[in-house]
Formats: C-alpha cells, structure tokens, sequence
C-alpha cells in the first residue's frame, strides 16, 4: 500500500524491515532501522526511509516543556546552517523536528515522545522525566556540573535528564531509555499532566503521555511563520543599525 508523506514528493511503500534486505537508516530521525519486525515506510527511488512512528508523528503537538506555543513538525531545520539543536537531548539534528520558530525550540521526534517514566538495571527505583537538571543543594554550589550516573559524563543543565531525587540518580535521556521501543504519539488522558518547581517534571506514564496533539489551521501556521520572520527582520535590522 502507497503513502504519502508531508516531507517528501514521491509516495512511500510500506514494508516490514526484514523485506528491504539491507540495513537502512530513518531519514525522519537520523537512526537506523534495525528492528526487523516493525514497519518502514520506504521511497527506493530516492532511497528515503522513515519508521513507522516517525512517518505517523503529528503535525502539531503541544509539549509541556514549552508552554507558549504549540511546536510544528518541520520536514528540515529552518536555520541558515541547515541544523538545529534538540533541546532536549542537546544533540544536532538535520531532518524532522518539532520547532517553535517564534523561540527557536526544537525537539527530535523521538525526544519530543519520551515516556514520562522509565525504569533502567541500573537503577532499583523508577526513574521520572526532568525537563532540567535537578540541582543538589548540598553539593555546596549550584556551578558544580552534574555527572551521569550511567556514562558518568557531565549532565547539562538546560537539557532533560531521567532522575530519582529520593537517590540524586540523574543519567542522560539517552542513557535511560536504550531498552525503550518508541510508542504512541499522543494521549490526552485526563491523567496525563504536568506540574511546575524549580524543574518542570512530566507526571504521568507511557510514551509520549505529557503530550497533546492539537489542531492548527494553515492560518495558524502561517501567523506563526510572519511573526518569526518579522522577528529575524527586526533583528537584522538591529545589527545593521549596531554595526
């Protein structure tokens, strides 16, 4: 069966993995699409590939870790350098994201979905999604980096991290979620909620659970888009005048 998708001109082909007979990678998040059982929408002429859940991700979705605005999904970064960095992971990205181009947020599609809640050998307790570092107030200094307790690299502050505060265990997304297969994209239960402190933590369970998918008219999306460039305007302008 043919589908179309927004991010690229040609139809796409569904197939299982193991049918494609080599290794591939998603165009949609940059990684590969190594679990044989699952679906992968495929374009061979122009050896395009997405995984199911990327190619199903909503248009727009509104995220609790950015309040103002609702984030859109992007088939590539608007930027000049043609990248942008999640600000989740802290990682670079060069395909499908969820931005705010009002504030230049940006989101892979795999962040954005991030179960609220995960549990890791590494650690005996369930361990909760921070939208920040959680700072220790006992280590004396508020400057001091803290340290992932999985890959015992430094953890940045203005990125999420998987943390147990009872324990001070705070570890990367990334290194929390290796065993989690990507799940639903939406899920407005009453249930699924945010609440706000110091460090905004999602509070509900699943994949994706502290996300909403929302609806926006090409009107909506166009205002949003005058608006950034008035905003890129009014600041070109302003470094004209400066310089």
């Amino acid at each position: 069966m043919d589908y179309k998708h927004f991010s690229h001109s040609h139809n796409l082909v569904i197939h299982r993995v193991y049918e494609l007979g080599q290794q591939v990678n998603c165009s949609g998040c940059d990684s590969s699409c190594d679990n044989t059982t699952t679906a992968v929408h495929a374009c061979h002429q122009c050896n395009f590939f997405l995984h199911d859940h990327c190619a199903n991700a909503g248009r727009y979705v509104k995220h609790p870790s950015h309040q103002p605005h609702p984030l859109i999904l992007l088939p590539y970064p608007t930027y000049a350098g043609g990248t942008f960095i999640c600000n989740a992971c802290g990682r670079p990205g060069k395909s499908l994201s969820y931005c705010c181009t009002l504030c230049e947020f940006d989101l892979h599609v795999g962040c954005a979905f991030l179960p609220v809640k995960v549990t890791h050998q590494a650690h005996q307790h369930e361990l909760g999604l921070y939208y920040g570092v959680p700072v220790v107030p006992r280590r004396g200094s508020n400057t001091d980096p803290e340290y992932c307790n999985i890959c015992k690299k430094v953890l940045e502050g203005r990125n999420w991290a998987y943390c147990c505060q009872a324990c001070e265990f705070n570890v990367h997304t990334a290194c929390a979620t290796t065993e989690v297969v990507p799940g639903l994209y939406h899920d407005d239960s009453p249930d699924c909620r945010t609440t706000e402190g110091k460090e905004t933590v999602a509070d509900g369970s699943g994949g994706g659970g502290n996300v909403v998918e929302v609806e926006l008219t090409e009107e909506d999306v166009i205002l949003l888009y005058n608006m950034r460039l008035q905003m890129l305007a009014q600041s070109m302008a302003s470094l004209s005048t400066n310089g």
